[in-house]
């Protein structure tokens, strides 16, 4: 069987239903990078990651049927689960424990590590750059949406402003974000 290339959002889905292992290597080859990302964010050492990222997709490739469009792209279903699952696993007793156990410089020298292996790979795009291009308030916001894995609710809490605000400085972030991007196609 050959590699799928490209599929739109419900053809994909499709396949995915249909339990199409090309689909399901396509799903993970287009989005295990951010994912990864998003769990390493939240776990912040590579082994529970790899873990918690494995997790995730047996949890898509499973629950798929569940997926309803109508309620949002499938994206943000998949980061759903992601984070979720990543939260779940560090609030798990064992994992909690295990990390009250370590010592000190075993833990500053995982977040370095953490740093530099998501940073890097993530930055050679110049992203970091762009964020910068954001009013403050809105740089704010994504970066504890989509690398901290907040919800909007928990930012609204934590900032201490109401949701409503939230929402509509992340989508004002958003619609800039996208501006700017285009910029840097040309």
């Amino acid at each position: 069987m050959s590699p799928i290339h490209h599929l739109e959002e419900d053809t994909l889905i499709s396949l995915l239903q249909k339990k199409d292992q090309r689909a399901f290597n396509y799903l993970y080859d287009h989005y295990a990078g951010a994912l990864y990302g998003l769990v390493l964010r939240i776990v912040t050492l590579k082994e529970y990651a790899d873990e918690v990222l494995q997790n995730v997709f047996v949890k898509i490739w499973k629950h798929i049927d569940s997926f309803d469009a109508s309620r949002g792209k499938l994206y943000t279903w998949i980061i759903n689960i992601a984070r979720n699952a990543a939260f779940d696993y560090i609030k798990s007793k064992g994992v909690q424990n295990e990390q009250k156990n370590q010592s000190l410089p075993d833990i500053v020298d995982a977040k370095e590590k953490h740093n530099f292996s998501v940073s890097t790979p993530v930055d050679h795009i110049g992203f970091k750059n762009v964020l910068n291009e954001l009013r403050a308030e809105w740089k704010e916001l994504i970066e504890m949406a989509y690398y901290e894995g907040y919800t909007q609710q928990e930012i609204a809490e934590k900032l201490n402003i109401p949701l409503g605000t939230v929402k509509t400085r992340t989508r004002g972030a958003l619609l800039e974000l996208k501006k700017i991007l285009k910029e840097y196609q040309y």
